[in-house]
């Protein structure tokens, strides 16, 4: 993942400097967020926006699945390159965005939102009201977003950067006004290197108000 809250040159460092296997991010399979995208309920012609979503695998398996307007947004321009690779013939299926979450703007409105790993990173309040206005620009009423961060016995930094801790409740006021709290799950992740980090997901509706 790549987060809007440090500098692109500092994800390029990242990406250029070890394989997307190597990161402590990686996972082979996203198996919670695949469970919280078919929790919401979408169609496979509904847009999904992976944001911050660096060189995860998460474009490869919903497009195994039938999902067909996909996107990801990623501020490493390496990253999307990584992806592309990856995907050979299949990477002219996705729209690949380069930009930071924080100033996300899309003329067309999503179905979904999925960050895993980049909110934590915002350690600012102002950046946090930045990337909330962004996700409720993004999705129409109806919409979903799911937001996935350390949990609070997470750890408390990762790749060189401090980060913000959450419970599922106080997930639900850091993101801002706007939206409704439907599901949220735990997950034990172990990174490449063996440490285990505790994640939680939450899966939000985008209300009206």
């Amino acid at each position: 993942m790549s987060a809007g809250g440090s500098t692109e040159a500092h994800w390029q460092r990242i990406y250029d400097s070890r394989a997307p296997e190597e990161l402590s991010w990686f996972q082979a399979e996203p198996r919670s967020s695949l469970r919280l995208i078919e929790t919401a309920g979408l169609d496979r012609q509904a847009r999904i926006l992976d944001a911050g979503g660096g060189a995860s695998r998460l474009v490869d398996a919903l497009l195994e699945r039938g999902y067909e307007n996909l996107g990801v947004l990623d501020v490493a321009p390496t990253a999307l390159d990584l992806v592309r690779e990856r995907l050979g013939e299949r990477a002219s299926e996705v729209e690949f965005i380069l930009g930071d979450v924080r100033d996300f703007t899309s003329p067309g409105g999503w179905d979904l939102w999925h960050d895993r790993a980049v909110f934590h990173f915002l350690m600012r309040q102002d950046d946090r009201e930045r990337y909330g206005r962004a996700l409720r620009a993004a999705l129409a009423p109806g919409g979903r977003a799911i937001v996935a961060t350390f949990g609070p016995e997470g750890p408390t930094r990762c790749s060189g950067l401090d980060v913000v801790r959450y419970s599922p409740e106080s997930l639900r006021e850091a993101i801002g006004p706007g939206f409704e709290l439907l599901a949220s799950r735990e997950e034990q992740h172990r990174t490449p290197g063996g440490a285990v980090q505790q994640f939680i997901y939450c899966l939000f509706l985008r209300t009206g108000t």
